[in-house]
């Protein structure tokens, strides 16, 4: 159901050249590519013949200005504390001492209380730290009770930490869950003022993280530009490949007053997706990674991975390093499938560059979209996490848990890029050659029917069934994903490829990275690109590039509702917070289906 808000919208398109007028009524769109409104409408009709911009028939949204903490702890825990990786009757707890003292080692002291002024106390201890940890204190605190909140807090000698709210894993009956699922934060491109707003909230039960925790590059790099003219460079200057780069990277962003805010509200249950590492990374190495100037991969990734176990709140994996997938269980409501997508067993990604100068005739692109894609060799979880994750769905359906989250880094619907060609010029596309050297043969590939992503799970499609037909095997039917990664926000449906639907994906915006489907985007059609990706795409039920933001999503027993929440501007620690959107999910015809959607845009709301 698609509500209409009380407003007049004229299309500049010769087939509907009337003007058709929204009722205050909600109405029942029924099928996505038709709406019965004054007119019959199409996903097609819905957009002028070239690319036209989206016309709202949504109201104003209702903003809420805030303005964002402005200093961090400093002193000795001047990288705050942290919580997360939740269990039933454990946490992990986190924090960092910043000191000059010539010893080799500390002993911090920890406690845990049911109370903030830590009269009503639960747990203490001891841990110790040293360099060959950077100084970082992570305890695994336990014996606590399940769905509880617990207060801690570090003390060295007279010093205390800031005291951190965090929450245990509930047990049995549960009608209720929240959380706040972010991704993408980078530093040098604006303020977390998505953390910030995070933190301001007290009913949240956890803070998922998708993955982007920190990025990479130099100051020369990717958002280096934006980050000298808001005084936030990245540190070092230089890109990170040494595990002393990737601390001091990792101690920056914990350095940030609004992601300590957030890390001290919430528990958080992260997974990384490339740039905790390399940008595009697979199991053999990365986009960004030169081994003739940077080193063997496999030694960048290890630096890079005991950084992240390091200053991360996280459990560290039994198996290997890169084995970072696990399961949260929230009572008999619903689990969470934490996977790993990118450095254990994915294969290397198909670049457009290369894979367009072989398609020279019809036969050579139905060979690559047939066979060469779909080569059944091409791994994205590996063996070893599909056999986890069958056993996590199948204790959860058996259990009678009515959903399933899997939290997921890339994009997992069926999404064709739309022909560009007739709208995009070369000065377009020169301008974006010089921040991807892709984009020439992207808009080549967009006239073949080609993926809009290869990055992303269609281009291992295989792969992609060998996950669905675990799903189908597991008995479930509440299956919902949600992504980050391309810095925009989607409502997706997720079909196999026999047409099965398989449940929806919710993809999150970031709190700082900008998306290749905002308005400044190709010339200043990023939104038409958008609504264009949108129209051709039957699975794609909504998808926009603008305003940084989190998904507050909550589940019950019966439904699951996403609000997109999103800020104003991220040039500034002064900022608004408003819903741009809103989805309600269901169980019908034995899958999670999307619902309803409020707040979106007339067009939108046609091709939703």
């Amino acid at each position: 159901m698609v509500r209409d808000y009380g407003c007049v919208i004229t299309l500049a398109n010769n087939a509907l050249a009337n003007t058709l007028r929204c009722s205050n009524r909600e109405s029942d769109h029924g099928e996505k590519d038709a709406a019965v409104m004054t007119n019959k409408i199409t996903r097609r009709a819905a957009l002028t013949t070239g690319l036209a911009g989206a016309a709202s028939c949504a109201t104003a949204p209702v903003m809420t200005p805030y303005i964002a903490v402005g200093k961090s702890v400093g002193g000795i825990f001047a990288h705050g504390v942290a919580s997360g990786d939740p269990g039933p009757d454990s946490v992990v707890i986190w924090t960092r001492i910043s000191t000059t003292d010539s010893r080799p080692m500390h002993t911090i002291n920890w406690e845990t209380a049911a109370d903030e002024a830590f009269t009503d106390m639960r747990g203490k201890g001891e841990a110790i730290t040293n360099s060959s940890l950077d100084w970082t204190v992570k305890v695994l605190v336990k014996d606590l009770e399940p769905g509880a909140e617990y207060f801690y807090r570090f003390r060295i000698g007279d010093a205390y930490s800031p005291a951190g709210r965090t929450r245990t894993l509930p047990a049995g009956v549960l009608d209720r869950a929240r959380f706040a699922v972010v991704s993408c934060s980078n530093f040098p491109f604006g303020y977390f003022n998505v953390y910030d707003l995070i933190a301001r909230r007290d009913d949240i039960d956890a803070v998922i993280h998708l993955g982007d925790y920190i990025y990479e590059y130099s100051t020369e790099g990717y958002g280096g530009e934006t980050g000298a003219a808001l005084g936030r460079d990245h540190q070092p200057a230089h890109e990170v490949v040494s595990l002393t780069d990737y601390r001091m990277r990792h101690a920056q962003y914990k350095a940030d007053p609004a992601s300590q805010a957030m890390h001290a509200a919430h528990p958080m249950i992260a997974v990384w997706d490339d740039h905790e590492t390399s940008n595009d990374s697979w199991s053999g190495g990365a986009e960004n990674h030169q081994p003739a100037s940077e080193g063997e991969w496999n030694a960048r990734r290890r630096a890079a991975l005991q950084a992240y176990y390091e200053w991360m709140p996280v459990r560290e994996p039994e198996r290997t390093p890169e084995a970072f997938f696990r399961s949260f269980t929230y009572g008999d409501l619903l689990t969470i499938a934490a996977i790993e997508t990118r450095l254990m067993a994915r294969a290397q990604q198909f670049e457009y560059g290369d894979v367009i100068p072989t398609l020279q005739t019809p036969e050579d692109v139905a060979r690559f979209k047939n066979e060469i894609l779909w080569d059944e060799t091409r791994e994205m979880l590996g063996a070893a996490q599909i056999d986890f994750l069958d056993r996590t769905f199948r204790s959860s359906v058996g259990g009678g848990q009515p959903w399933r989250l899997v939290a997921n880094q890339i994009i997992m619907a069926n999404v064709i890029a739309p022909d560009l060609t007739p709208h995009v010029t070369e000065e377009d596309i020169a301008a974006i050659e010089q921040q991807w050297d892709q984009a020439r043969a992207f808009v080549k590939a967009s006239a073949l029917g080609l993926p809009t992503n290869f990055d992303a799970w269609d281009g291992y499609p295989a792969a992609r069934e060998r996950f669905y037909d675990m799903v189908r095997q597991s008995g479930d039917d509440g299956m919902i994903v949600i992504t980050g990664d391309t810095h925009t926000w989607w409502a997706n449906d997720l079909a196999a490829k026999d047409g099965t639907h398989m449940g929806v994906e919710l993809g999150v915006h970031s709190v700082s990275s900008p998306s290749p489907y905002r308005k400044e985007f190709l010339g200043g059609k990023g939104a038409d690109y958008a609504l264009l990706t949108n129209r051709d795409n039957k699975d794609v039920r909504y998808l926009s590039g603008e305003h940084h933001g989190y998904i507050d999503l909550e589940f019950t027993r019966s439904a699951a509702r996403a609000e997109f929440v999103a800020v104003d501007t991220i040039e500034s620690g002064n900022y608004s917070a408003f819903i741009k959107a809103a989805f309600d999910i269901e169980k019908k015809k034995g899958s999670a289906e999307f619902s309803d959607a409020d707040g979106l845009g007339f067009k939108e709301g046609i091709l939703f």
